[in-house]
């Protein structure tokens, strides 16, 4: 009796048990089919609000259109309101086998124990691949990531082309399932990436990619949010055919260009369909289009047979659509509408991105590109389909400073992150690597503001108060010392040289923490009785590879915030070292200095040139005498790629003009040039045999290459002219001297 009692006990607990583990399933799946909506409704963080402006900031974003509790509700419907039930099942189940996927369960960790590189498979014998997804693959290739050893790769990125999965289209590429099974690393996907724009075809544009993935990490254009696996697959962008490789069209707003309103309200022209998938929503523009400051034009006019579907309003709405020109449209609204199309993404999107148009986003269940980094907030009205009568009052509830406000952060998302092929590819890598090291990652800070997250190398720090772009947001300031770097490349033979004179005047400094001599001299290193005493600590550093690119090497004993740059032979005192640091202190992130150059486009050979003339502009400061932050030393040194970094130092040459290219690609503003100093001059030093760089015949001629060179990998153009010149006060002023805080500087 007692072991029939037992046996009952046991069997109860192990139901109840099986009861817990099927109910705790369920739980999960509700979690990941409303995980996204949450993430669309939460507050905006304290931390986030902590943007580096120049412009107004707003720390509330806009609310969607419902209410927490019925947007809840209605989650399943908001979702898939165009597929049935039956429909959603089969796409979860012959596409998503592994849709439970999460880099902790379909990822190995183990390939990247040697750094982050990504391998691009060779194209197979006879394959070719469309116009956009060798895009992609070049910016791959191109990018620091890139291995040619597969046995190194931590990624994978197929040299098969999955962009266009429509079966209607001529760029479908059959036989897709055996040509990615016959990989020899491909292990059901498993550390592989695939790109797609396009899935499904007509009618229903499921999300149908014609092979099974696996385990392989999805970067997808149109993604929807129930098929999306959060925290392992990436949503980007739709974009188009023509869209640039690199650089890439700069948006419209401008510094000049910021009136709070424009001549529209809210604008869209394009498509609409008559029937099936993504019709509903176009099909109802018409009901707030007034013709006046909402222009919502569409058009039945497109495909062979439209004539014969077409309904009472395509003859009106055609007339209308031709009377309006869709770019002047886009640049003269404050709000673009984004219905969805076939497929929940659009190309209006990142059109309406670089317009500075706020996009207006009507596509329910779509998952919104680098929707893991990018709080869209900031940048986007996030609607709902079936609410459409609400879009009208919604955005002329918007005050001008908060339009603004959105506008401007359009344009820094589209230059950060969308306006080429290359920075949407490099964001999906980055992004990936930040799951990987996820104890050395960005933060919601970095990937929104000011540069943005592909120039905040996390490896560098992972807190934002050490990198040079966030003290004002922050409420912190550079430290009030700077490290001297020196540059040695002729021998110490003399206490009357030049080196000696500068250790001494910079030592005398009341901001001066230490210097560091770089022995980039072919000569034996000098004994420490040949250098000057000082107060102040004097390193010697001999590098094994004497190159010019060595000086910008991220040195671990350079501990101030500010680096001064100085090459041996230049002139400097006291006061003028102390004036540029105080100076620099104010425009941590720029390259603050003495000595300027300009660059100018040369029409007759259709190149970049390089002058050393004094003009009335400038757009460099050599870093022969400069200030600037010591994390540039590491994003010289890691992120640009090493075909520059030897450029330089095969020709000795450029390594400044490089690092100008460098942070006003960061910072997308000029240096700042200090004290105009006629008498300053690059010295040119005998030696014996040496001579300064400078005497050299070819330097000029190398520089100008140099320019077109680095402009070639950026492209574009980074560097900005200024006119601005910062003089300490009372500066030449017809008074006594005495009242003069840098008196050395007047008398140069």
């Amino acid at each position: 009796m007692q072991a029939k009692k037992r046996y009952l006990v046991v069997s109860l607990g192990a139901c109840l048990l099986l009861v817990a583990y099927l109910w705790g399933l369920q739980i999960g799946e509700f979690h990941h089919q409303n995980h996204h909506q949450y993430l669309f409704r939460v507050a905006q963080s304290p931390g986030l609000s902590l943007l580096r402006q120049r412009w107004p900031e707003w720390t509330h974003p806009l609310n969607t259109y419902l209410e927490d509790g019925e947007q809840e509700a209605d989650s399943p419907l908001l979702h898939h309101q165009h597929t049935s039930p039956r429909e959603r099942r089969e796409i979860r189940n012959n596409i998503y086998k592994s849709r439970r996927c999460r880099m902790d369960t379909c990822f190995d960790f183990s390939r990247c124990q040697r750094g982050f590189k990504v391998y691009v498979y060779p194209l197979l014998k006879g394959e070719t691949v469309s116009e956009s997804y060798q895009k992609i693959l070049t910016a791959v290739e191109d990018s620091r990531f890139h291995t040619t050893d597969v046995n190194e790769a931590c990624l994978y990125v197929l040299g098969i082309d999955t962009l266009d999965r429509d079966q209607l289209s001529s760029q479908y590429i059959h036989n897709v399932k055996a040509k990615v099974q016959s990989l020899p690393t491909w292990n059901d996907g498993r550390n592989h990436l695939i790109f797609n724009l396009y899935s499904g075809t007509w009618p229903y544009y499921t999300e149908e990619l014609g092979f099974d993935i696996g385990q392989a990490i999805l970067a997808k254009a149109s993604i929807d949010m129930d098929n999306f696996r959060p925290y392992f697959d990436v949503s980007i962008p739709l974009f188009s055919k023509d869209h640039s490789q690199k650089g890439g069209d700069k948006g419209y707003l401008t510094l000049k260009n910021v009136p709070p309103s424009r001549k529209y309200l809210l604008v869209f022209k394009g498509k609409r369909y008559l029937t099936g998938i993504g019709s509903e929503t176009r099909n109802a523009l018409y009901h707030i289009h007034n013709g006046e400051d909402i222009i919502l034009l569409t058009t039945c006019k497109h495909g062979k047979d439209w004539e014969k579907h077409k309904d009472a309003r395509c003859d009106r709405d055609n007339e209308e659509y031709s009377k309006f020109d869709y770019q002047e449209l886009l640049h003269n609204s404050s709000f673009c509408l984004v219905p969805r199309g076939r497929r929940l993404g659009s190309f209006r999107f990142l059109e309406a991105l670089q317009a500075a148009c706020i996009p207006v986003i009507l596509s329910n269940g779509w998952e919104l590109p680098f929707s893991e980094i990018i709080d869209w907030s900031k940048a986007a009205v996030i609607g709902d389909e079936r609410l459409l009568l609400q879009v009208s009052s919604i955005t002329r509830s918007v005050d001008h400073d908060k339009i603004l406000a959105l506008r401007q952060q359009t344009q820094f998302l589209w230059d950060a992150y969308f306006s080429s092929v290359a920075k949407i590819v490099l964001t999906t890598l980055e992004l990936i690597q930040d799951r990987i090291n996820s104890h050395i990652s960005r933060n919601k800070l970095m990937w929104n503001s000011l540069p943005g997250g592909l120039y905040v190398l996390p490896q560098f720090s992972t807190d934002a108060a050490v990198f040079p772009f966030y003290y004002s947001s922050l409420g912190k300031s550079p430290s009030q010392e700077f490290t001297a770097v020196i540059q040695a490349v002729t021998p110490l033979q003399s206490q009357l040289q030049p080196v000696v004179k500068l250790i001494i005047a910079v030592a005398k400094s009341k901001f001066c923490a230490q210097i560091i001599v770089l022995w980039n001299c072919d000569k034996p290193l000098p004994p420490k009785s040949k250098w000057p005493s000082t107060t102040v600590p004097i390193t010697v550093i001999e590098g094994e590879r004497k190159t010019m690119s060595s000086r910008f090497s991220p040195h671990d004993v350079i501990l101030t915030d500010a680096v001064l740059s100085l090459d041996e032979d230049s002139v400097l005192s006291t006061n003028e070292v102390d004036f540029a640091f105080i100076v620099w202190h104010s425009f941590p992130d720029r390259i603050v200095g003495y000595p300027a150059r300009s660059h100018y486009w040369d029409s007759s050979k259709s190149r970049w040139g390089y002058t050393s003339k004094w003009t009335n502009q400038y757009s460099m400061v050599l870093t022969g005498a400069a200030f600037y932050h010591r994390y540039y030393h590491y994003l010289y040194t890691h992120y640009l790629p090493a075909s520059l970094l030897t450029m330089v130092d095969q020709m000795a040459n450029c390594e400044d003009i490089l690092m100008n290219f460098l942070v006003s690609a960061v910072t997308k503003l000029p240096p700042i040039k200090v004290t105009q100093k006629k008498q300053y001059k690059e010295t040119m030093m005998q030696q014996g045999s040496k001579t300064s760089r400078w005497a050299d015949p070819d330097h000029f001629a190398q520089r100008q290459t140099c320019m077109n060179s680095f402009s070639s990998w950026f492209g574009f153009m980074p560097l900005l002219h200024s006119q601005m010149r910062l003089d300490p006060v009372l500066f030449k002023d017809q008074v006594s001297i005495l009242r003069k805080k840098y008196r050395d500087i007047e008398r140069l």
